[in-house]
Formats: structure tokens, C-alpha cells, sequence
């Protein structure tokens, strides 16, 4: 419990008015919590970022401009980023084998790149909701253009004291927003069920970049059929070798092989400590072994000679 009073400590409440609707036509207050935002993982932008908890259901970047317009003036707030926006699994056009072979591939002129993220782009299936909606407790990370424009969004907040000082969501978005209730599902089931045209279109030009990444992809593997890697290995694709490795080039990747051994070898010698303490052991022994065997050869010398007696 104390730890949960101590992280709630850290945010400030916003307080924001949500109109009544129709239906109920009363006025509530919303609370919004926010503070500097600090992820786990730096980023360049966290010093003018803002990490906005509790969010409305109907949050959109057109409220959070007009939002934040009310309280510190217009030119400050930048964009907003909805984390659950992200998709978990998002799709791709990549045939199985252009996976496999994505590490080789090589990079392309930037006007045909481009043009090929722009096909890709046009191949997703068109979205069903004109308007997301969040779960309740959802947060959001607000982009302002500098630091300044979070300290006067921190400091507004502490200033509203009143409920008549708190601002109006929603107001001021009019048309810049899709509507919700009876249109938002009108719209939801006209995008549900789009023209027999509309999907046509979409599967050619999916299936016009399916089969131009399967061509990429073949092309690529027979390249790699014919080149040796750095370990002197040729790459087994789908539908075997084209032709047989020249003499030479085999020869030349075994011998390049055998030098990157050598040197590895070399330099794994006397690396760790223990090597060395084990090299100069033996080495002394060695030296102790030749003296021992010298000496014993002085000696034999000395008694085949006999003693020495000079001439009277």
C-alpha cells in the first residue's frame, strides 16, 4: 500500500470536465495523472516528453492538441503517441524463402525503395474502425517542441483549484474528429464489408509484391549458390547447385580457412595466466634436464682422459 501511495506521489492530477451526453446529461469529472516521462530505456526525446495516465476512452491527438492549446497556448504540443496502438503481430509480405536469405540481401536505390514501401503500404487490408477507442486506465506519452512547454504543462496543472477552471474536453475539436455513437458503428460496418473493388485492387497489389519478393529471393539464392562464405562453405538453398565449384576457389577458401585456424590458435596461446605459469615450468625443467645431462658428459670426459702427467 505505501508503495502504491509512494508512485502515485510522483504524478500530478489533471482534472478535466467531460460533457454530458444526451442520455445523462450531467457532468463528471475526469482525473488525469501526468508527470516527466522516464521509460526504462532512455530516449533523446524524455526531457520534453510527458507520460499522461488515465486517458479517456475517446483520446484522440486532435483533444490532446486543443487539451493542452487551454492551458499553456497553441505552438507547444507537438504529437502524442498511444503505446496500445501497436500492434502485437503485424504482418508481412515476405515469402518463407526471402526470410531465410533477408541477412544477404542488398540494398536498394532510394527512389526504387520508396517506391516499393508505397506497394507494400497499399497491400495491407483497409481498416474497419474509423475511431480507436481505450480500455479504461490507458495511458499515452505527449511530444511538446521543448522542455519548457512540459514545466508550464506541470505547472498549469497544479493551478486548477476551481471546477469552473477546468477545461471542457472535447472542446474545440468539432469535425476534426470521427463521431462516436450510432455513425462511429454506421461506419464501422460500411468499412466491415468494402466493394468488391476495393478488395480486388488490394489482393493484386499484394500479390504483385509477393511475387516480386519470390523473385528477389530466387535471384539471390542462385547468387549464393556460386560463392563460397567466409569459412569456405558454399550455401545449400532450395534447387541444389546451378554448377560445381571451381578447383581454385575451393582451394583458395580451404587455404584461407586453415590461416584463420592457425591464427586463432595462435592467439589462444598463452592467453589465460595458468598457460604462462605451465610455459615457464616447463621451461625451466627443460633447462634443469639439459644441465644435468651436460654435467653428466663433462664427467665422462674427464675419466676417458685420465689424469694428466707432464713430461719430465
Amino acid at each position: 500500500m505505501a508503495e502504491s501511495k509512494s508512485l502515485m506521489e510522483d504524478f500530478s492530477p489533471l482534472q478535466v470536465l467531460i460533457p454530458p451526453p444526451p442520455s445523462f446529461p450531467t457532468k463528471a469529472t475526469h482525473y488525469l495523472y501526468i508527470r516527466r516521462n522516464a521509460p526504462k530505456i532512455p530516449t533523446p526525446d524524455d526531457s520534453r516528453s510527458l507520460f499522461i495516465a488515465n486517458i479517456p476512452p475517446d483520446s484522440t491527438e486532435v483533444h490532446f492538441r486543443t487539451l493542452f492549446s487551454r492551458l499553456v497556448g497553441a505552438g507547444k504540443f507537438e504529437s502524442i503517441n498511444f503505446p496500445q496502438d501497436k500492434k502485437s503481430s503485424e504482418t508481412t509480405h515476405e515469402p518463407a524463402q526471402a526470410l531465410r536469405l533477408a541477412a544477404h540481401r542488398k540494398r536498394k536505390r532510394a527512389d526504387e525503395e520508396s517506391q516499393h514501401e508505397k506497394d507494400e503500404a497499399a497491400a495491407e487490408l483497409p481498416p474497419t474502425w474509423s475511431r480507436q477507442l481505450y480500455r479504461s486506465g490507458s495511458c499515452a506519452i505527449a511530444l511538446f517542441a521543448d522542455e519548457k512547454g512540459v514545466d508550464l504543462v506541470l505547472k498549469a496543472a497544479k493551478k486548477l483549484k476551481k471546477p469552473k477552471d477546468y477545461p471542457v474536453w472535447g472542446e474545440g475539436v468539432g469535425d476534426k474528429a470521427p463521431p462516436l455513437g450510432s455513425q462511429w458503428l454506421k461506419a464501422h460496418n460500411m468499412m466491415t464489408y468494402p466493394g468488391n473493388d476495393v478488395v480486388q485492387a488490394t489482393m493484386d497489389i499484394y500479390f504483385t509484391v509477393f511475387n516480386r519478393k519470390e523473385r528477389e529471393a530466387a535471384q539471390l539464392a542462385k547468387r549464393l549458390r556460386h560463392e563460397p562464405d567466409e569459412d569456405g562453405f558454399v550455401t545449400v538453398t532450395r534447387g541444389g547447385r546451378a554448377a560445381p565449384a571451381r578447383r581454385d576457389e575451393a582451394e583458395e577458401a580451404k587455404q584461407k580457412m586453415l590461416e584463420r585456424q592457425q591464427k586463432k590458435k595462435d592467439e589462444m596461446t598463452d592467453f589465460y595466466r595458468f598457460q604462462m605459469r605451465e610455459k615457464r615450468k616447463a621451461e625451466q625443467i627443460e633447462t634443469l634436464k639439459k644441465f644435468e645431462e651436460d654435467k653428466k658428459r663433462v664427467q665422462a670426459m674427464k675419466e676417458k682422459r685420465g689424469k694428466f702427467r707432464p713430461e719430465s
